[in-house]
């Protein structure tokens, strides 16, 4: 598979030249997409095309010089250099700073700074959260994320998943992928007959937009539903790119006739870089509103937002907002107001 490390060899590949009010911000921000994705952009619309919004750097990305790096505190939860601890039975392993793609906004947009990027997990980080994990019994899940998981050489990603496995008290094993929206081609048989014969194991795969369900994307779907792995969907909440009822049916009707649930619809984080692709709370529940008498429950998502400061994840209903905040009941029975002021869109075009 062909990667462009620059936004230059990207637009050059799409036929167009490169803008230069984009090269500061890939200075920034850099680029990294693969040939597949590139074909599913419209260079004839490219700036408002929703899949190059995804991919290529926009300006807006530099509009934004006040908000947080790491708005939801996650070096702050680390357990062990790997290991994020946030809910009571629940942590994230983050096996690799690889991705097939840098997605413009990706909530660890921290990692692309210099000096940041994130390597393979080292098998001493790995003895370090399986250790953590065999004295914390009270943890029962494990979502492996990055990165992308499934950009780790097969055995490298094969070797940490058993070494997961192997904790007695584990009986979820999450793998955060969007490998079969991004580079589908790379879900074969060896892949799935692997997976399969991991207990507990799920796939939580990544596509925002209808145009992502290529003909390649869903071959990558069906090849894993059909050796037994349960798969399910995150999408998050992109102005711009899919904050329209219709665009959002589409997509998640797609998927159950693919036998993918759609499992959450994520608000857009608060970080910096990325908050020009925020909708504000209101227009999630308004899509709510929108799919109650028209979408059957299975391709109904979870609308949630991640509070600041470590806080969770917590879903959001219509009937949820109160003037300028949200009343929001979290883990530990506490109820926080989260200001909406958060969420808002701070009005720089992206163009």
């Amino acid at each position: 598979m062909k990667f462009y490390t620059s936004a230059r060899e990207a637009f050059e590949a799409l036929g167009l030249a490169l803008p230069p009010e984009l090269e500061p911000v890939e200075a920034r921000f850099p680029v990294y997409l693969n040939e597949y994705y590139l074909k599913l952009i419209d260079p004839a619309d490219w700036k408002n095309d929703p899949i190059a919004r995804q991919a290529l750097p926009a300006p807006a990305e530099l509009a934004d010089e006040s908000s947080s790096f790491d708005p939801l505190a996650e070096e702050e939860q680390m357990a062990s250099p790997r290991l994020i601890h946030r809910f009571a039975d629940r942590v994230v392993l983050l096996a690799t700073g690889r991705c097939a793609m840098r997605c413009r906004f990706c909530f660890r947009k921290r990692a692309w700074t210099t000096g940041m990027e994130l390597d393979d997990i080292s098998d001493a980080e790995l003895a370090a959260a399986v250790d953590y994990l065999r004295r914390t019994p009270a943890v029962r899940e494990v979502l492996i994320s990055g990165g992308d998981p499934l950009m780790l050489p097969f055995e490298r990603f094969r070797t940490i998943v058993d070494a997961i496995a192997g904790v007695e008290s584990i009986d979820i094993i999450r793998i955060a992928t969007r490998i079969p929206a991004v580079w589908p081609q790379r879900i074969d048989d060896a892949l799935c007959g692997y997976l399969r014969r991991i207990p507990g194991l799920w796939v939580a795969t990544h596509f925002n937009h209808p145009r992502e369900l290529s003909a390649e994307a869903e071959k990558a779907c069906v090849r894993l539903v059909s050796a037994g792995i349960p798969v399910i969907n995150q999408t998050v909440l992109l102005k711009g790119i899919n904050d329209d009822a219709a665009v959002l049916e589409r997509l998640f009707r797609s998927l159950v006739a693919l036998r993918v649930k759609p499992h959450y619809l994520f608000h857009v984080d608060p970080v910096r870089g990325v908050r020009h692709f925020a909708t504000g709370i209101e227009k999630g529940l308004e899509i709510l509103r929108a799919f109650r008498p028209r979408l059957s429950s299975l391709a109904v998502p979870t609308f949630a937002i991640d509070l600041p400061e470590g806080g969770g994840k917590v879903a959001l209903q219509p009937d949820y907002t109160a003037g300028d905040g949200c009343f929001l009941d979290i883990h530990e029975r506490k109820r926080i107001k989260y200001e909406t002021s958060l969420c808002k869109n701070d009005g720089t075009e992206v163009y």
